[in-house]
C-alpha cells in the first residue's frame, strides 16, 4: 500500500489540454479508464469522490487471470499492477481531468516500482488505456508535466494496453469507506481526500 503523498506544485493545478481535449465530451455513453498507482484503496476513494464517475473497483491489471488474487500479486512476480476501474461519463468529467487527479493527488508517479514504504512492481504507476485516444491524450499530459517539470525527478509511469481487468476480493472494495480509522488509511490515504477536497473542490460530487 502507498504513502501519503506531499501537495505537488501548484503549476500542476494550471495545466491545461487544447478546450477539445480536456472539457467533457457532449457524448452520453459511460466510459472506463484503469489506472495502476500504488495501493487501490486510496485511488479507489479519491476517484470514487469525483463528480461524473458512477463506479470505481478495485482489482489488478498486467498479469493473467489464473494469478489475479490478493496472495499471489502481493510476490510481485504475477505482472499485476494493484489497479481501479473507472466508470465515468464523459459529458461530465473528461479522461484528462480524470489524469489531472491521478498525477495530482492519487500517487508519486515519480516512484520505480513503489509507492512510499510498499514496493514491488504490483505498486507501479501505470495508466491501461482502453482506446487510442486514451493513450494520446497520456502520453501528451505526460510530455506537458516533463516539459513544466511539475516533478523533480523522471515521471515513471507505463502507458500500456489494457489487456484485462480482474476485480479484487471483496474485502478490498470500498476499503476506506468500511475502515476509515484504520491506522493505513489515516496515514495514507486521508491526506489524499483532503488535498482533493482542498485543491479540486470544482470536480467533487455534490452533497
Amino acid at each position: 500500500m502507498s504513502a501519503s503523498v506531499p501537495p505537488l506544485l501548484l503549476a500542476l493545478v494550471t495545466l491545461q489540454f487544447a478546450a477539445a481535449e480536456t472539457a467533457p465530451s457532449p457524448a452520453k455513453h459511460k466510459e472506463t479508464a484503469v489506472l495502476a498507482g500504488g495501493c487501490f484503496w486510496g485511488v479507489e476513494a479519491v476517484f470514487e469522490s469525483l463528480r461524473g464517475v458512477s463506479d470505481v473497483v478495485s482489482g489488478y491489471a498486467g498479469g493473467a487471470k489464473s494469478t489475479a488474487h490478493y496472495e499471489m500479486v502481493s510476490t510481485g512476480q504475477t505482472g499485476h499492477a494493484e489497479s481501479v476501474r473507472i466508470t465515468f461519463d464523459p459529458s461530465k468529467i473528461s479522461f484528462a481531468q480524470l489524469l489531472k487527479i491521478y498525477f495530482a493527488v492519487a500517487h508519486d508517479p515519480t516512484e520505480l516500482n513503489r509507492q512510499g514504504p510498499d514496493t514491488g512492481t504490483q505498486y507501479r504507476s501505470a495508466i491501461f488505456y482502453t482506446n487510442d485516444d486514451q493513450k494520446r491524450v497520456a502520453e501528451a499530459y505526460i510530455q506537458q508535466l516533463t516539459q513544466a517539470k511539475v516533478f523533480a525527478r523522471p515521471i515513471t509511469t507505463q502507458i500500456v494496453p489494457l489487456q484485462g481487468f480482474y476485480p479484487a476480493e471483496d474485502d478490498h472494495q470500498n476499503f476506506i469507506a468500511r475502515n476509515p480509522t484504520n491506522a493505513y488509511v489515516v496515514y495514507s490515504d486521508l491526506p489524499k481526500l483532503k488535498h482533493l477536497r482542498e485543491q479540486f473542490p470544482e470536480l467533487l460530487k455534490r452533497r
